[in-house]
């Protein structure tokens, strides 16, 4: 048993409480570990009013140290940070200690990039046209911005949010899934504990059917940056109409494990195909959903990844020797337990299948899966490790690979440079990583995908900056 949170909204300076509140829930154990506000739409109406009154006065400097600061901060208070994403994603204590310093990295490179002049200067005397000026740029805040966030980083996601919007001197509500709220909280004070004005960056909680359409329509929305399932991103996009959005939704990242590896080099695939299947409890949009493993060398593969999967140590997600946690509830894993078990109807053969035990999924191995079943044409957001066998022909791989609705990352496991470079070109995601999980990147590269993957908007801290400003344009006379 855990000491209970009791936490309140953070809005203008003010921590606010409701009548009415939210339970939070260790999936592990499904005891309450907290509550927070059932909020209303007009606590986030209020925060978005004060969002956009306020004006941010902070000059470069000032805004690379409070990041940097925050960065300090979530180093000295790791373990009690990783306790709680533990408590209220499930996730196990190594994963939550990863997440930390994930984050770490998101505000460290927005405090470099808050130091960057990121104007341009354009002669104006290039042309038979031309006249003795020059044209310069510069980047405004966008000022007011709504920030919708997922439960399965709790703390890296929402770094990703407000680091960027504090670089570029922006003001912020963020509303944190009702499922793992508190982390988001906790960042709050930190940031405020590094100096931040609150009225920068404010968390209003409550269940989406109640507050969920005042973060899309309130009229003093600038921009909505959102980070969630596909329905949801789509509703955002009919609700919110003229409003700039960057929607990062689902994928079905695949590897795939191509036929010129050798003994060592499949056995090294096999190793990023189980990590990047379980990682986060394979809760990641860009998680491996499927492995598409050329018939030739699947056969000496699969043995390889069932003895990676067989090697990891799952359970207790608070034992610090446990490698792979829960899911985010009982009824995602079964869901996804459940998609396991059709796929085995429909061929799939169940190599290894430790026992269910409510929201703990172990990391489940199944060969030979029809590359049309549900379980890999969905975004299966679960430590479920699906094996398809593809023809030794690159082209139909990759149409395999692009024949699903999503469009987020993908990795390809080749020797071959020139096949490398026909991956890249040949597959329709927004990043491909070669002889790299899928979901490989570091906190200030573009990310983003194309098709039910998103809008096209790339996050990561250098396009976030740009996302959240405005670009003005002036000239002057300037006699050469």
């Amino acid at each position: 048993m855990v000491d209970q949170r009791h936490e309140g909204m953070r809005i203008g300076g003010d921590v606010v409480f409701t009548d009415a509140t939210i339970p939070v829930h260790y999936p592990y154990t499904d005891e309450v570990v907290g509550t927070v506000p059932a909020g209303q739409p007009e606590h986030a109406a209020r925060a978005f009013e004060i969002a956009a009154r306020y004006t941010p006065k902070l000059t470069r400097h000032e805004r690379s140290e409070i990041l940097r600061r925050a960065a300090e901060l979530i180093g000295e208070k790791r373990e009690e940070l990783a306790k709680w994403l533990t408590l209220e994603l499930g996730i196990c204590h190594q994963h939550s200690i990863y997440e930390t310093k994930r984050a770490q990295d998101v505000f460290q490179f927005a405090a470099a990039e808050a130091l960057k002049d990121d104007g341009e200067v354009f002669s104006c005397d290039l042309t038979h046209n031309g006249k003795a000026r020059k044209i310069y740029t510069m980047r405004e805040p966008v000022r007011a911005i709504s920030a919708i966030t997922p439960f399965n980083h709790p703390l890296n996601m929402v770094s990703h949010k407000i680091a960027p919007s504090i670089a570029t001197n922006n003001c912020m509500v963020c509303k944190p899934t009702e499922l793992t709220p508190l982390t988001a909280l906790a960042l709050a004070d930190i940031l405020y504990e590094a100096g931040l004005p609150p009225e920068m960056f404010q968390v209003v909680t409550g269940w989406p059917g109640d507050i969920g359409d005042e973060m899309v329509t309130n009229d003093h929305i600038d921009v909505i940056t959102f980070t969630g399932g596909v329905p949801v991103g789509k509703l955002i996009a009919q609700k919110a109409g003229y409003k700039r959005q960057a929607l990062e939704l689902g994928g079905n990242d695949p590897l795939i494990v191509c036929n010129d590896l050798y003994e060592d080099d499949l056995h090294r695939a096999a190793a990023l195909a189980v990590a990047g299947a379980t990682g986060n409890s394979g809760q990641r949009c860009t998680a491996i959903k499927r492995i598409l493993v050329q018939e030739s060398v699947a056969d000496r593969f699969v043995p390889f990844v069932v003895e990676q999967a067989k090697a990891i140590h799952f359970g207790d997600p608070r034992d610090p020797e446990t490698q792979l946690g829960c899911v985010i509830h009982a009824d995602a894993a079964k869901l996804f337990e459940d998609r396991l078990l059709a796929a085995a109807k429909m061929g799939a053969n169940i190599l290894y299948h430790p026992e269910r035990v409510g929201a703990l999924l172990p990391p489940i191995v199944v060969d030979h899966v029809p590359h049309d079943c549900e379980l890999v044409m969905e975004e299966t957001f679960g430590p479920i490790i699906p094996i398809v066998r593809v023809p030794d022909d690159d082209a139909e791989v990759m149409r395999i690979s692009n024949s699903t609705a999503f469009g987020l990352s993908s990795g390809v496991c080749t020797n071959d440079l020139h096949r490398a470079i026909a991956y890249i070109n040949g597959l329709n995601v927004g990043t491909c990583n070669i002889w790299e999980q899928p979901g490989y990147r570091i906190e200030m590269s573009p990310f983003g995908g194309i098709k039910d993957s998103g809008n096209g908007v790339k996050e990561g801290v250098i396009e976030a900056m740009k996302f959240f400003t405005n670009v003005k344009t002036y000239s002057l006379p300037w006699p050469t």
